[in-house]
């Protein structure tokens, strides 16, 4: 019964944040997730409270590499979120060796998150990801805007890691 009274106050207090105007970003953190799931870049998001299905809205597809893994973000990321659980995920994409698969499932577990493609899966610590990573360079970047272009000085060789 107390599982249901607090499932009940998530939804409430998550369906009352996208009413209010909240970010995408403190909407995972409702459902207890770190906000550095979504890339920098969100323009809009809808979710429907009642059954935790969602749809993210980025500037422009995204890639960058995280902890070794190459990343890809499509421009509209879908899935059902609930407390501690992303399912029916579609938009990401992780390269494995020369494969990209689709991450279907994201699941938190005490201090760490588990990443499904499928059969296969990996673990992270939560705290890896409580920055929004940028598209380009993920979270290890230092950027020089000039223009209309973006350099992540890392690459290119001027700051080492």
């Amino acid at each position: 019964m107390t599982t249901l009274v607090f499932l009940i106050l998530c939804l409430a207090a998550v369906a009352a944040a996208a009413a209010e105007g909240f970010t995408a970003y403190q909407v995972l953190e409702a459902y207890d997730f770190p906000v550095g799931l979504l890339p920098v870049g969100v323009k809009s998001y809808e979710i429907d409270s009642s059954t935790g299905k969602f749809s993210v809205n980025l500037n422009k597809t995204c890639s960058f590499t995280i902890q070794g893994y190459e990343l890809k973000y499509r421009s509209t990321i879908k899935g059902t979120i609930s407390r501690d659980r992303i399912t029916n995920l579609s938009g990401i994409e992780v390269k494995i060796l020369f494969f990209w698969l689709n991450i279907v499932r994201v699941s938190k577990v005490e201090d760490e998150l588990e990443l499904s493609v499928g059969i296969l899966s990996a673990n992270f610590p939560v705290d890896s990801f409580e920055e929004n990573p940028q598209c380009g360079c993920g979270v290890n970047c230092v950027s020089l805007r000039e223009g209309n272009k973006n350099w992540d000085l890392r690459s290119l060789g001027v700051l080492s890691a």
